[in-house]
């Protein structure tokens, strides 16, 4: 069993060198990607001769190096087989369980922000959502995720019809939806969260947090819920730290760098 174990020592530390230079995006003197790397240049040269010729590494004019050909490759055929979705369920019933509160992952459909998955906690919250519920652009910290994120021509038709009908309610709430959620869409950006406090759901308040692929583009959200009672909805609380460490864990496995965040409305 412990054979089986036993790695090959050399592929550890070469692998450090290529992770060093995935972190930049130029070409890399090999002294700077060494010492990145904690090795000297001259332990360091015969990997990246060994790297150069199967092309897991180019080498420019001036003999500085940058990923080949192999390593885009390999990242290319990774990407097209991950799958967000997936990759968020392995991480909410922690989450669910850490929070003690209702877990769900919403992606955008036709319709728009739409449930696709749905985590309990030990008590249950009884409220009318499940898998393939729609949720308000305008009223929801899931929708308001996306309204911030998306691009705008994506979700523009949605969001004024769902405008439009605001405006038929009372005084107070017809008084200027546009200005009233411009204000939530850049409160959102700025935290990095959306948050609602018994909205839609008198007496729930709910956090929902952007999960973003390699080229920062939004692909889900991370929805958090529970009874005003006992949800600590700060931005920096109990339920908003495991959960932007959830999405973030979530856009690192799907390859995003966690510098890529798309802000398409140009905040």
């Amino acid at each position: 069993m412990e054979k089986s174990r036993r790695g090959i020592q050399s592929i550890e530390i070469g692998s450090a060198l290529l992770s060093q230079l995935a972190r930049h995006v130029r070409p890399v003197p090999l002294k700077d990607l060494a010492k990145a790397a904690g090795m000297t240049a001259g332990k360091a040269h015969p990997y990246m001769v060994s790297f150069l010729k199967v092309g897991f590494v180019t080498q420019t004019d001036a003999g500085h190096y940058e990923l080949g050909p192999l390593a885009l490759q390999l990242g290319l055929t990774r990407l097209q087989r991950m799958d967000p979705v997936k990759e968020a369920s392995q991480l909410i019933e922690a989450l669910a369980n850490d929070t003690g509160q209702s877990v769900a992952v919403a992606v955008w459909g036709n319709l728009g922000p739409t449930i696709v998955r749905l985590e309990e906690p030990i008590e249950p919250l009884h409220v009318n959502l499940r898998t393939g519920t729609v949720m308000s652009l305008a009223n929801t910290a899931t929708g308001r995720l996306f309204a911030a994120y998306m691009p705008p021509k994506v979700v523009e038709r949605l969001l004024s019809h769902e405008l439009a009908r605001l405006s038929y309610g009372t005084a107070a709430e017809a008084a200027n939806p546009h200005e009233s959620l411009e204000t939530s869409l850049a409160e959102t950006r700025k935290h990095g969260l959306s948050r609602s406090l018994g909205q839609p759901i008198p007496g729930i308040d709910a956090l929902c947090a952007p999960v973003f692929d390699s080229a920062g583009h939004l692909v889900l959200g991370i929805l958090v819920m529970g009874p005003a009672a006992r949800f600590d909805s700060a931005w920096e609380g109990a339920i908003a730290k495991p959960l932007r460490q959830c999405a973030l864990e979530v856009s690192r496995r799907i390859g995003n760098d966690l510098t890529t965040t798309s802000s398409p409305r140009g905040d």
